[in-house]
């Protein structure tokens, strides 16, 4: 099982990596998915699903996929769910993904290209896989295991139960969604189209990891008004939009961005600016696991713009703030079946689970404070998201979906 396991894990996951799948949050306000490279994936997807033998599969014109595995037992038990995203982040170039696997690794180095290494000294997880299969990218662009790992996972369970159907399973939900890694992963999001009482993401990172509580998110959209004049002819009359959205962002707190906190500490994070002397936009990033201490920081932000407003007579500034998720922890406690059945599975494989949280979110967060249905996240193996220094471990990947099959296996008992 673990053999077959990890050639078909492997194999996924190159091919999926090798799809163009960058979101666009530009664009995503008016067209779903932001990228038509989601849509291949998500289309190959279905069609693997089918292929695998699921019938149950359909796409909307979000791009959500939902396919859905009926119950082989003759009890019945709650549906669980699983969902991953085909999306990639832009904080390095996402497209053109050349993933290269590095077998039996040494132990050092890992030489990306003639610039850009692994450093093993600053990776002390790479520790743990001596001897085994990473994947690594040629250092240009990210590799893309947030969230094509856990979508392989996914995919690899399931093809494991349809070849296998003396195992006994509950009904399973499998969804994979566009856009996460904007924000808008769920937005309109067809709930009632889930049979899942309980869900899970597979969207995590370190073996062993899962999570069950998140930030509080906010995405503030900042636009700077500047009065734009003939360079020559400036003096007392031009309004330097740039100038505004310099001193806007030179005044968030340092001790409180992203470089500077860990833990339970939330941020203020200047995330994307685009403009000229005339406009700039500008979009900061709001993080807190305490929903009061994240809208202080909205009306700070607020307080900053009124302030800029009067250094810069003339200029205006306009703050639109919109909550992303929020934190997931109290869906997770009130229905317990998630994580109980998590870290059972857990102990029955022998991991040792650890409940981390995630200082980000996942589109499970969503789905828990939207529509009730607890979604811990599950780790995937990845390491260095959203850099060029990403690289992910096989064994770790298969672990993954060892725990997925656990999960379904004991979902069958309940």
């Amino acid at each position: 099982m673990i053999t077959r396991l990890k050639e078909d894990i492997l194999k996924r996951f190159l091919r999926y990596v090798q799809v163009d799948t960058m979101s666009d949050d530009r664009v995503v306000d008016t067209k779903r998915p932001s990228t038509d490279g989601q849509w291949d994936l998500l289309k190959m997807l279905a069609s693997e699903l089918v292929e695998l033998g699921v019938d149950d599969v359909h796409i909307d014109e979000k791009g959500i996929v939902i396919a859905k595995i009926p119950s082989n037992m003759k009890k019945a038990v709650p549906v669980v769910g699983f969902m991953a995203h085909v999306d990639t982040a832009d904080d390095v170039p996402g497209n053109g993904v050349k993933p290269r696997v590095i077998e039996k690794y040494d132990g050092g180095d890992i030489p990306l290209n003639e610039e850009h290494s692994i450093v093993a000294a600053e990776n002390p997880e790479l520790s743990d896989y001596v001897g085994e299969t990473l994947v690594v990218t040629d250092g240009t662009t990210l590799l893309g295991s947030d969230d094509k790992a856990g979508i392989a996972e996914i995919m690899s369970a399931v093809r494991h139960l349809m070849e296998h159907p003396e195992i006994e399973h509950g009904g399973i939900n499998i969804i994979f969604t566009s856009d996460e890694e904007t924000g808008a992963g769920m937005d309109g999001f067809p709930y009632e189209k889930l049979d899942c009482e309980y869900c899970y993401t597979v969207d995590g990172g370190r073996r062993f990891e899962i999570q069950s509580e998140c930030f509080n998110a906010v995405t503030v959209k900042v636009g700077f008004e500047g009065v734009s004049y003939h360079l020559g002819a400036a003096r007392g009359r031009m309004v330097n939009a740039l100038t505004m959205a310099s001193a806007f962002i030179g005044a968030l707190p340092q001790a409180e961005s992203p470089e500077a906190t860990d833990g339970r500490y939330g941020y203020y994070c200047a995330h994307t600016i685009e403009g000229s002397i005339r406009h700039v936009d500008l979009t900061v990033y709001l993080r807190d696991f305490d929903l009061e201490n994240l809208d202080r920081r909205i009306e700070v932000l607020k307080g900053l713009a009124r302030t800029i407003e009067g250094l810069y007579p003339g200029g205006k500034v306009d703050l639109q703030a919109k909550h992303i998720y929020y934190n997931m922890a109290q869906i997770a406690k009130d229905k317990p079946i998630a994580l109980d059945t998590l870290f059972a599975a857990g102990k029955a494989l022998g991991f040792e689970l650890k409940n981390e949280v995630i200082r980000g979110g996942t589109d499970g967060s969503r789905m828990a404070n939207e529509a009730g249905i607890p979604c811990p996240n599950i780790f995937t193996g990845g390491y260095n998201v959203h850099s060029r220094y990403e690289w992910a471990a096989l064994p770790a990947m298969v672990d993954a979906t060892r725990l997925i099959l656990k999960i379904i296996e004991l979902g069958a008992a309940l």
